[in-house]
C-alpha cells in the first residue's frame, strides 16, 4: 500500500485499482523445451532492425541462444536438404515452412492484473504469451514489489508460464513517512535499488523531489518511467523530467504542457475536479489543441531537445481509444469469451473504478478526442521520423482494453499515426529492448541473443489483425468467409508455447468463472436478461 505523499495523489488513485495482491501464477511447467538444440525450419524472418523480410530461413538455437541464422533457398523453389543446418541427436526440429518469425514482442506498460479487476497472474500471463509478448515491464508494481520480484524470478527460471518481467516500483511505495525533501527522495531511490527493482515509475512530485530522485536513479544505473499527472505537471513537465534523467515517458501527459506557448496551465473549467474521473478524462481530450502548433518554433524546440536527450516515448494509444469510439471498445468481439466477468464489471460506469467514467459520454467528447489523437499522433510520428525512439505499451486492464488483445491494436494505431509496418515491428521489439537496456539480449533475431520469437502462419506486415488471438476475417479460394492468423507459437527462453492452447486455457477460465459466479457480459444500462 502506498502512503499518502505530497504531490503524488495519482499514485493513491491509481493503485486503489490494483491494491491487494492477486493470485500468483501456478508453478506448473508448460511448453516444450528448452532443448540443447532447436532448429526452426523454413520461416520468413521479419526482424526488429527495420530490415525487409527474408526467407526461407532456418534458425538454430542451442541452450536458449541463437547460434545460426541461415538462408536455405529462394521463395517458391524446393529447398535442398543438403544445404540446411544438421539436426543433432538430441535436437528438436520445428517445421515452420511458409510461416513468419519475428523477435518476441515487448510490452513496455503491462500491469499484472489487479484484485479489483479479478485478473489473476495466470490469466494475464497466458493472454500476453498467447499474443507473442515475451517481455513485460510492470510499471508501479501494483501487487507489491516483493510479489512482482517473486514472479520475475520464477519466470526467469521458467518455473511458471509467464513473460520475462521487469519491475518498476511506483515512486514512494513502501515509504514509512511522506517524502518531502530531496534527501528523503534520494534515500528512497537507493533503498528501492537495493530491494532489486529494475527502475521507478513516477507520477510527478514537486520539482526538488523529482530532480533529486531522477538524478539518483540515473546515478545508480536504473531506468525510469513517468506518467506526468495533472496534479504536478504545471510545475514539472516532460522536458524537465528528460533533462533530469527520465528515460521513458508514458502516455502523453506532460508533452502538451511542455509545448505551451501562450499559457502555463491547462484551460480547466471552473467546476473541474480531478478526483472526478469523467472531468479528468473529458478535459484531457482538449489538451493537445492548447499546445503550440506543429512546425512552430516551440514545437521544433521540444522535439529537438528530446531527441538530443535520447528520450523514449511510450504512447499507449490504445488505452485511450474508447474516448474517441466508446461503442467500438465495449463491443470488441473477444470480450464475450476472454474477458473475466469481474473485469467487465470493473470496466462499466463507476465513480470508483479507475478509468470507468462512462456516465455521460457521447458525440462531443468523442469528437474532441479524435482531434486530440490527430495532433498527438502527428507529434509521435515526427519524433520517430527524426530518429526518436517510440515503443509499444498497452496499459491493459482498464478502459475496456484486455491483456494481450490490446497489443495488436496498439500496432494498428501506430500504423494510423503514419508508421511503416517495419517501423512498427521495430518499436515492438528492438526499441523496447533498447529502452529497457536489454538490446544485447533481446529485440532482434541475431546470433548470440536469447531465443524469444513470435511465429504465425500469416504475414503481419499486410494486416496486423492477424496477430489478434481471434484472428482476422478473410475470404478463401472457395469463396468462404474464414478466420486466419492468430499467433501459432510463442518461444520464450527457447521454450515453445502453443499460443492457441494458452488462449483456450483462458477461455476455459472465463467460462468457469461465469458458471461459478452466474455473471455474464452485459452492456451498461441493458437488462441482465438481454
Amino acid at each position: 500500500m502506498i502512503r499518502k505523499i505530497p504531490g503524488l495523489f495519482l499514485v493513491l488513485l491509481f493503485v486503489s485499482a490494483l491494491k491487494a495482491q492477486v493470485k500468483k501464477a501456478p508453478e506448473i511447467r508448460e511448453g516444450e523445451g528448452p532443448y540443447t538444440q532447436l532448429i526452426i525450419r523454413g520461416v520468413t524472418l521479419i526482424n526488429g532492425n527495420g530490415a525487409p523480410p527474408i526467407g526461407p530461413v532456418d534458425v538454430v538455437v542451442e541452450n536458449n541462444r541463437i547460434r545460426q541464422i541461415k538462408t536455405v533457398g529462394y521463395p517458391g523453389v524446393p529447398i535442398d536438404p543438403a544445404d540446411r543446418p544438421k539436426l543433432g541427436p538430441q535436437g528438436r526440429e520445428l517445421d515452420a515452412s511458409g510461416m513468419y518469425l519475428l523477435p518476441g514482442f515487448i510490452d513496455m506498460h503491462g500491469h499484472i492484473g489487479g484484485r479489483a479487476q479479478g485478473a489473476d497472474a495466470e490469466y494475464v500471463f497466458k493472454l500476453w504469451l498467447a499474443h507473442g509478448i515475451t517481455t513485460v515491464r510492470d510499471p508501479s508494481a501494483g501487487n507489491g514489489l516483493d510479489w512482482v520480484l517473486d514472479q520475475k524470478t520464477k519466470s526467469n527460471k521458467n518455473l511458471i508460464t509467464a513473460p520475462r518481467i521487469l519491475a518498476y516500483t511506483a515512486f514512494g511505495m513502501g515509504s514509512k513517512e511522506p517524502i518531502t525533501t530531496a534527501e528523503q527522495a534520494r534515500q528512497w531511490v537507493r533503498d528501492n535499488a537495493a530491494k532489486g527493482a529494475d527502475g521507478i515509475k513516477f507520477f510527478g512530485a514537486n520539482p526538488e523531489i523529482m530532480q533529486a530522485a531522477l538524478e539518483e536513479n540515473k546515478k545508480l544505473g536504473l531506468r525510469s518511467a513517468c506518467h506526468h499527472a495533472q496534479m504536478d505537471v504545471a510545475r514539472w513537465n516532460v522536458v524537465q523530467s528528460a533533462r533530469a534523467g527520465l528515460t521513458t515517458m508514458e502516455h502523453w501527459y506532460g508533452l502538451p504542457e511542455a509545448l505551451f506557448d501562450d499559457r502555463t496551465v491547462q484551460d480547466y473549467p471552473p467546476d473541474y475536479n480531478y478526483a472526478n474521473e469523467q472531468d479528468r478524462f473529458s478535459q484531457a481530450g482538449n489538451l493537445w489543441k492548447q499546445a503550440a502548433q506543429a512546425g512552430s518554433k516551440k514545437w521544433e524546440e521540444v522535439l529537438d531537445e528530446l531527441l538530443r536527450l535520447d528520450f523514449t516515448l511510450d504512447p499507449t494509444f490504445n488505452i485511450y481509444e474508447a474516448n474517441r469510439d466508446l461503442a467500438r471498445a465495449r463491443l470488441q468481439e473477444w470480450h464475450q469469451e476472454y474477458t473475466m466477468p469481474s473485469l467487465w464489471r470493473f470496466y462499466t460506469p463507476s465513480r470508483i473504478s479507475h478509468g470507468s467514467y462512462w456516465h455521460n459520454w457521447g458525440t462531443e467528447q468523442e469528437t474532441q478526442w479524435k482531434e486530440n489523437y490527430r495532433i498527438w499522433m502527428q507529434f509521435v510520428n515526427a519524433f520517430k521520423n527524426r530518429g526518436g525512439r517510440v515503443t509499444v505499451g498497452t496499459d491493459s486492464g482498464f478502459i475496456y482494453q484486455l491483456y494481450g488483445f490490446s497489443y495488436p491494436r496498439e500496432l494498428e494505431l501506430l500504423r494510423e499515426a503514419g508508421f511503416h509496418p517495419l517501423e512498427i515491428i521495430r518499436s515492438a521489439t528492438l526499441n523496447g529492448a533498447q529502452a529497457l537496456g536489454l538490446d544485447k539480449e533481446l529485440g532482434t533475431v541475431e546470433v548470440g541473443k536469447l531465443a524469444d520469437f513470435v511465429i504465425l502462419d500469416q504475414n503481419p506486415l499486410k494486416n496486423f489483425q492477424v496477430l489478434y488471438g481471434t484472428g482476422a476475417v478473410s475470404l478463401n479460394e472457395k469463396n468462404e468467409v474464414v478466420r486466419i492468423g492468430g499467433v501459432k507459437y510463442t518461444v520464450k527462453d527457447g521454450i515453445i508455447y502453443d499460443a492457441k492452447k494458452l488462449l483456450e486455457d483462458v477461455r476455459i477460465m472465463v467460462a468457469r468463472e461465469k458458471s461459478d459466479s452466474g455473471q455474464t457480459i452485459v452492456q451498461p444500462g441493458a437488462s441482465k436478461k438481454s
